[in-house]
């Protein structure tokens, strides 16, 4: 074991959170470039886009379950993540390759219906990515001790991968998503690869760790319950944005716009926007929400963020008629925004037996992947029917709120910020 793991020094932090970084960087440009490719360049329908992206929270139903709970159990190459975060990791790089010749794979295996190609890309590209998601959110908690150093594992894994995540936008809005996508191509699987030669991993972890009490902690399921559904209500909202923005873009912002011009103004206005919310999202987690949280508590400042990102959605409705304005809006979603993708995950990682965190976190992966699921298969073709775009922003206002009300009932854990770090045993 190095001498910055066993001091968990902010270099450890830092490289356990670029395996996460890369399979955020592969998010995000699924996020950026997928939905502006199928509508631009392969002309698919809003509806048929949600189709497409349907395919990945299937992916991610079995795909995080499952590997988290095999990883839970097995070791080989020196490992019970690192063999998972591996090959996720290249499968997800390849799979990039994909997304800008989805045309060119059709022709090849002479397939006519570049949907079905389309699906079959991003269902892959999603399982690559679900293969890793799920080690790479456990191996913080696996090498982590419970209380702030948890805390601050995840809040260092959002800020450092939502730097990255502002890169890819930025990369997408200067130089264009094909730019985008090659540049990923090398960043996800250094990332992934690099870092597994760093981190050495515990070959026994205990089933439950000590509690302020000094008593034994077991997993909390009504308190798990109230998590999911807290969590799944942000979800809704989030991906209903992700998804969907773009038919918002294209009503309220492109009138009078040429169409030749159109399809690569929308894409900058995407690319611009999600940069926006991931400066805020990269910034905030580590210097103000990991502090602040060590004083009033993890699930009241998450309340909080999610909170004002509902309200940052109804100003979206309310005044973002051009694009400077929708960047602002932007902005305040991304408190939100930094809370969801790092708070959640060392709440919900102190009510669970830590020996099955693999199984916990894919578990937890479910209040993600059901919500983006129902935003793909059913609220798409309400958006489609629907003549005015305000209604995506509605849609997910309206979840936020119903978020921040669930997680009023969530009940703050105590652990021992000062604990040990685990003691990996010999390879």
């Amino acid at each position: 074991m190095l001498n910055i793991q066993k001091r968990i020094s902010n270099s450890f932090y830092a490289i356990i959170s670029l395996p996460s970084t890369a399979m955020g960087f592969a998010l995000s440009i699924q996020i950026s470039a997928l939905s502006w490719l199928l509508t631009t360049k392969y002309n698919l329908d809003i509806h048929e886009v949600g189709i497409v992206w349907a395919a990945g929270p299937l992916a991610g139903i079995f795909g995080q379950v499952i590997i988290g709970l095999i990883s839970d159990k097995v070791w080989f190459w020196g490992g019970r993540r690192r063999p998972f975060i591996l090959i996720g990791g290249t499968l997800a790089a390849l799979m990039l390759l994909a997304l800008p010749n989805i045309d060119g794979i059709s022709a090849f295996f002479g397939i006519g219906n570049l949907l079905v190609v389309a699906v079959i890309v991003a269902l892959t590209l999603d399982l690559s990515i679900n293969i890793s998601f799920n080690p790479t959110r456990s191996i913080i908690a696996d090498v982590t001790p419970e209380g702030n150093p948890r805390t601050k594992g995840y809040t260092w894994m959002q800020t450092i991968s939502g730097f990255f995540g502002v890169l890819a936008y930025v990369i997408g809005a200067t130089w264009g998503n094909y730019v985008l996508i090659n540049v990923g191509v090398f960043l996800v699987f250094v990332f992934s690869v690099v870092p597994m030669f760093f981190v050495t991993e515990a070959k026994e972890i205990a089933a439950s760790t000590e509690n302020e009490k000094g008593g034994k902690t077991v997993t909390e399921w009504g308190q798990l319950w109230k998590i999911y559904i807290a969590h799944g209500f942000s979800w809704i909202g989030v991906q209903t944005m992700f998804v969907y923005i773009i038919a918002f873009i294209q009503q309220k912002m492109m009138t009078g716009v040429d169409s030749a011009d159109a399809a690569a103004l929308a894409g900058q206005i995407i690319a611009v926007s999600f940069a926006v919310l991931n400066t805020v999202g990269f910034i905030l987690p580590a210097f103000v929400l990991e502090p602040v949280a060590e004083k009033i508590g993890r699930v009241r400042v998450h309340f909080i963020a999610v909170a004002v990102m509902s309200a940052g959605y109804f100003g979206i409705v309310a005044f973002a008629r051009d694009a400077m304005l929708l960047y602002g809006m932007m902005a305040v979603c991304g408190i939100g925004w930094a809370s969801i993708v790092s708070l959640p995950f060392a709440i919900m990682s102190e009510k669970v037996d830590k020996s099955r965190m693999g199984f916990f976190m894919g578990i937890f992966n479910l209040s993600v992947v059901l919500p983006q699921l129902l935003v793909s298969l059913f609220i798409g073709k309400f958006i489609l029917d629907a003549e005015d775009k305000n209604i995506i922003f509605i849609i997910s206002g309206v979840s936020l709120a119903l978020s921040a009300v669930f997680w009023l009932l969530v009940k703050e854990s105590r652990g021992t910020a000062t604990a040990s770090a685990p003691t990996p045993s010999a390879h």
